[in-house]
């Protein structure tokens, strides 16, 4: 019986060789290298260094405060999430930020912005690749195919489509890859996650059912996929994803090329001529974000998305699915 393991054990003996030459070879490329905070040097293809967002953080904890009022794990974190952004975001103190209650008109609503989505899509493919077992000498492994078969049959309700709630439960399997965010608070956790999951079906929803086919969910976690990048438009002008604007008393965000509104009501007068304790209705607001909806436009390959998610009163978005006002 041993001679049978001797090919197998020559073969991870090589492996094992092969991952200490390359190990050997970044640290003497990088060496003389210095990126900055919340970035590593990585070996491009052509054996050059370069400084890329780090990939992942020691997951030691310890707490700090940003100065974009969000807590982080660690230093690491906060500074990963800088470079993952493009945002300058400093250490305002260690320990956890004060709670803020989103009480005020100008509150921003929760979204998941492109890089929360990128981010959720890296994690499950990463859990996915590990997943693969390559063929033996007497035993058929499984390729990444065969392994995104499995899941989706295991999780699909029989109508060979996984809707939003069967692919949140096909992600929560996994305990890296559920929690999306960089952020201590759980509750926001666990809304971001549910609206990347929308935002994921969206990338290769080509029927605009909001269910994804084997085919298109196939397509979503292929990892040669790169993820289009999404624009918001309006009167004209196109905006990045991140950027805001303000409707009424009302603050809208540009994520994942939507726009994406709190539904505050609005006090006093304002540009229809309301009068003072006069409130803003729903189907008044609605009709303002319409307006934001008209200017989403296509440009080259920048597309933005033709949806617009209405938050509640609380600023927290609605499911997609359950909102009438919106759509594809």
């Amino acid at each position: 019986m041993i001679w049978k393991s001797l090919p197998v054990l020559a073969l991870l003996a090589i492996a094992w060789v092969h991952a200490e030459e390359e190990t050997k070879s970044k640290s003497k490329i990088c060496a003389n290298v210095f990126c900055g905070a919340g970035r590593e040097c990585a070996v491009t293809e052509k054996g050059e260094p370069t400084c890329l967002c780090i990939e992942q953080c020691k997951p030691h904890k310890r707490p700090v405060c940003g100065s974009n009022g969000k807590t982080y794990l660690n230093h690491c974190e906060l500074h990963r999430d800088a470079c993952l952004t493009g945002s300058k975001i400093q250490v305002d103190h260690d320990g956890h930020c004060k709670e803020k209650k989103p009480a005020s008109p100008s509150a921003s609503p929760v979204v998941c912005y492109q890089s929360d989505r990128d981010e959720l899509r890296r994690r499950i493919i990463q859990w996915l690749e590990a997943e693969i077992i390559p063929d033996g000498w007497f035993s058929k492994g499984s390729n990444y195919s065969e392994i995104l078969d499995r899941y989706f049959k295991s999780y699909d309700d029989g109508d060979s489509r996984l809707d939003s709630n069967e692919f949140l439960k096909f992600v929560e399997q996994n305990e890296t890859a559920i929690n999306i965010t960089t952020y201590v608070n759980q509750e926001t956790n666990k809304l971001l996650r549910g609206l990347c999951i929308d935002a994921l079906i969206e990338l290769s929803d080509e029927n605009a059912d909001w269910k994804l086919s084997f085919h298109e969910f196939l397509k979503c976690l292929n990892p040669s996929f790169n993820p289009p990048e999404k624009k918001c438009a309006l009167e004209d002008e196109t905006y990045e994803d991140g950027a805001e604007t303000q409707v009424e008393c009302n603050r809208c965000v540009c994520a994942c090329g939507n726009w994406v509104c709190t539904a505050m009501t609005c006090e006093g007068k304002n540009q229809k001529g309301q009068q003072p304790n006069e409130e803003l209705t729903e189907e008044e607001l609605t009709r303002y974000v319409q307006e934001l909806q008209k200017h989403q436009l296509s440009f080259g390959g920048l597309h933005s998305c033709r949806k617009v998610s209405f938050p509640n009163p609380r600023g927290a978005p609605l499911h997609p699915h359950n909102n009438t006002t919106s759509g594809k």
